[in-house]
């Protein structure tokens, strides 16, 4: 692991051990800088806070969205459609993170700030939580201490797989323990961006995780799951959860730079930036509207020209009619009726998309952007016939869009499962139906949710595929949850494409970065071999075992997901 850097109030300040002298160490502090060891844990819980969640929307709407085929890119979207990674899926941001987090951990711990010390193992565990969700095994009891020397820190062992999840369950538990105080000597004040020092806001964000992780673990300790679950839905006084967005840890962006703005947005947006790039995939717009979700509308625009290709094929021009309205203004749709137009670009009608108002890409497209008989087949297309996302997401401030770490659709559709399972967690489809109207809310949608819910396509029957296709719909822009949901699942149903993606089924883990292999090797070979070769492991850059179709602890003996 690399040295301990903590950001205070935008000044770094090196806490790992130095061997110089003491007259270099004064001429090399910061006069307005805060020091570590007198500085209030406030000035980087902040950090904490804002990076973790900068984190979560950086890969759920990003290349994870590509891989749960949420959309797809048209240009440069090799990594985000076809699943190739290289060398690309680093954890230095996550340690970062935690050794911030770590820092804010020891003051409250010293200082005997119990609001604090919970606060800290909430995020612990969801930011070590993620990294064995993408990774598998990863340094844990040993990581965040190179500050106190020797190899076994500079270098740490990886803790199994299972271990990070026992400890990630313990932590959450203890954390609901201390912020069950019914008064603290400190406070947060503003650094709390998520509930502002609310400590019973925080006891539901620590034991929905505590559903999350119990129902990752599901398939491979069902009885470890149930009983954990139980146990909270059982006891609400002691074990608050989250049931509104009201809830949520949520965050706004300024959207002041392209630091502080949503993760497609770039000053000054440019043909380059990744709003351009990125399309709606098929796969999710096919979903909405068999569904007649409305969420489509709150996700994507409309296509510009829509496509209309006479059934006789007759005649010999091409022109453009305005026979369709959407929100009230005339949209042109492009008549095709030549058989001679369709012939001279090699495709017949079937490979055109004639929906008037949604069309999505298909998945991992050879040339994306020419899809659609598209007026503009550079990389980063300009494509008028197909959707782009929301015009809302090409702002630095999302339209005041927020990102989520857990919400409360999240929390009832776990709660939906885990009753679908017959274990003691209330009415299966009575969570289903609630997960549903939380996420219609969350979107601008809270007043349509009876009439969503009673169409036959969604009305409850029961199935576990039904309530996770319901998640992964919900889960957009927070397709990571959704990715591990599918792992552990094998719903909703979804493939590769042979030939085209790196491999034909989805892939199951991250890469170990190539940092840790070339600095712990030794640790990386070690925690390769608690990984499972599938037929599929050869592809890849790193070798049959660290692959991303090879399986983690997590999924090894399921069967799931192919």
């Amino acid at each position: 692991m690399k040295k301990i850097y903590v950001i205070l109030l935008g000044f770094s300040v090196l806490i790992a051990g130095t061997s110089c002298k003491k007259h270099l160490i004064s001429l090399n502090e910061n006069p307005n800088g805060a020091d570590p060891a007198t500085a209030n844990p406030n000035l980087v819980l902040s950090t904490v806070l804002t990076q973790s969640a900068q984190t979560f929307v950086n890969l759920g709407y990003l290349d994870i969205a590509g891989v749960m085929q949420h959309t797809q890119k048209d240009g440069w979207g090799s990594g985000h459609n076809n699943y190739d990674w290289g060398n690309s899926n680093s954890w230095t941001g996550y340690y970062d993170i935690l050794r911030n987090n770590q820092f804010v951990y020891e003051k409250a711990v010293a200082s005997n700030f119990p609001l604090h010390e919970g606060i800290a193992l909430v995020m612990k565990s969801l930011m070590f939580g993620l990294l064995t969700d993408l990774y598998g095994d990863v340094p844990y009891s040993d990581a965040l201490k190179s500050d106190q020397g020797g190899n076994q820190f500079t270098f740490p062992k990886f803790d199994s797989q299972q271990s990070v999840y026992d400890s990630i369950l313990a932590n959450l538990e203890k954390a609901n323990a201390l912020l069950s105080e019914t008064s603290f000597n400190s406070s947060t004040g503003p650094a709390d961006i998520f509930y502002g020092g609310d400590a019973n806001k925080w006891r539901k964000f620590a034991n929905s995780l505590a559903l999350r992780y119990y129902m990752r673990l599901s398939e491979k300790l069902p009885s470890v799951a149930k009983a954990g679950i139980e146990k909270i839905v059982g006891d609400p006084a002691k074990y608050p959860i989250i049931t509104s967005v009201a809830d949520e840890p949520a965050m706004g962006f300024p959207g002041n730079s392209d630091m502080d703005s949503w993760p497609a947005y770039a000053v000054p947006q440019s043909d380059s930036t990744n709003y351009i790039r990125i399309k709606m995939c098929n796969t999710l717009v096919q979903a909405l509207l068999e569904r007649n979700d409305p969420r489509i509308k709150a996700w994507a625009e409309p296509v510009t020209e829509s496509i209309y290709v006479d059934p006789d094929l007759s005649g010999n021009v091409s022109k453009v009619v305005y026979d369709t309205t959407i929100n009230g203004v005339n949209r042109p749709r492009v008549l095709i009726i030549t058989n001679e137009f369709l012939a001279a670009k090699g495709i017949t009608i079937n490979d055109i998309n004639q929906d008037p108002y949604y069309v999505g890409l298909p998945v991992a497209l050879n040339a994306p952007q020419t899809y659609n008989l598209s007026p503009d087949v550079q990389q980063a297309s300009h494509n008028t016939h197909v959707s782009w996302v929301n015009k809302n997401f090409a702002k630095g401030n999302a339209g005041g869009i927020k990102t989520r770490l857990i919400t409360a659709a999240e929390v009832h559709f776990i709660l939906a499962e885990a009753a679908a399972k017959g274990w003691n967690a209330g009415d299966a489809e009575e969570h289903y139906n609630m997960g549903i109207a939380a996420s219609l809310s969350v979107w601008g949608f809270g007043g349509q949710a009876a009439a969503y819910i009673s169409q036959p396509e969604v009305a409850f029957d029961g199935t576990i595929g039904q309530i996770i296709t319901q998640k992964w719909i919900a889960s957009w822009s927070s397709a990571a949850e959704a990715w591990f949901d599918w792992r552990r699942t094998g719903y909703p149903v979804l493939h590769g494409v042979e030939g085209r993606t790196v491999a034909k089924e989805l892939p199951l883990r991250f890469y170990y970065p190539i940092e840790e292999r070339n600095l712990n090797g030794d640790n990386v070979d070690a925690a390769n071999q608690n990984l499972e070769t599938t037929e599929y492991s050869n592809f890849g850059g790193n070798g049959a075992k660290n692959s991303p179709w090879s399986r983690p602890w997590i999924s090894q003996g399921t069967g799931k997901p192919w």
